[in-house]
């Protein structure tokens, strides 16, 4: 997403009147910190959660050891978990969450470039995972950023 598309995220947001929180892990604040690069951002974006571990996930946005268990960190699951703890402990009307595996590495099960994706409202949660393959952990993790930018976009749009 270039600086044209944030700029329209962030005149979309002001003018519904939204807030946007983000919880990251493979970005490491990717999301974040395309959200506040343009002027006037503090009108859209309340607070951004990197909870890089396990242990960041269960403390900082409620995430339940059993689902980590279950599922793995990096699962549609997961991300959902993420993104309603971010909406929970903000004061944001959307949040978009990310967890994924950028590489280098991966395994047969969860292979680089997974990355898993949620956007949730006080009503609503979508999730869903995108392939973006062995592109190198740079690209990657710009990618994971990029559609999540773009998952808040159509948010505000619609």
């Amino acid at each position: 997403m270039g600086f044209s598309d944030a700029a329209i995220l962030l005149e979309r947001a002001v003018a519904r009147g939204v807030m946007i929180t983000c919880a990251e892990s493979c970005t490491g604040g990717m999301v974040a910190a395309a959200l506040t690069d343009l002027p006037g951002s503090s009108e859209m974006f309340d607070r951004g959660f990197v909870t890089y571990t396990n242990a960041a996930k269960i403390e900082l946005l409620g995430v339940l050891p059993a689902t980590l268990d279950a599922f793995g960190a990096v699962s549609e699951e997961i991300a959902r978990e993420m993104a309603q703890g971010a909406l929970a402990r903000s004061d944001a009307q959307i949040a978009v969450s990310i967890t994924g595996i950028a590489g280098p590495g991966g395994s047969d099960h969860k292979p680089e470039g997974r990355v898993c994706f949620a956007l949730a409202t006080p009503t609503t949660i979508h999730a869903e995972t995108k392939e973006f393959g062995a592109l190198g952990r740079a690209n990657v993790r710009l990618a994971a950023r990029d559609h999540a930018l773009g998952l808040l976009l159509d948010a505000v749009s619609n």
